[in-house]
């Protein structure tokens, strides 16, 4: 699932409990809940990962050109939504047994 696709459905879910909030005359609880419910999204999705996910990227890494490239562009410091990207192109190219 790429990002966009998780940003839309958020977006949908917005606009769905901001009609919830005029139904229920409760707009301003409603706006307030989707603002909290936003930052929170995108401070987890940006967040630094544990240092326990370095340690997997550095197993993963040499194995294959494409993932390499998306480990590179990540740089020193990747979020969260980066090394799910990059897990993604690795179990992509690393079929199971």
């Amino acid at each position: 699932m790429s990002l966009w696709i998780i940003i839309l459905i958020g977006v949908i879910l917005s606009v769905g409990f901001h009609f919830i909030g005029v139904y229920t005359n409760s707009k301003k609880i409603i706006w307030i809940m989707l603002v909290i419910m936003w930052a929170g999204s995108i401070s987890i999705a940006t967040g630094e990962v544990k240092p326990s996910a370095y340690d997997e990227i550095a197993k993963i890494q040499g194995q294959y050109a494409d993932t390499d490239k998306l480990i590179e562009e990540a740089g020193e410091h990747m979020s969260l939504y980066q090394f799910l990207v990059i897990k993604k192109s690795y179990i992509k190219n690393h079929p199971k047994k």
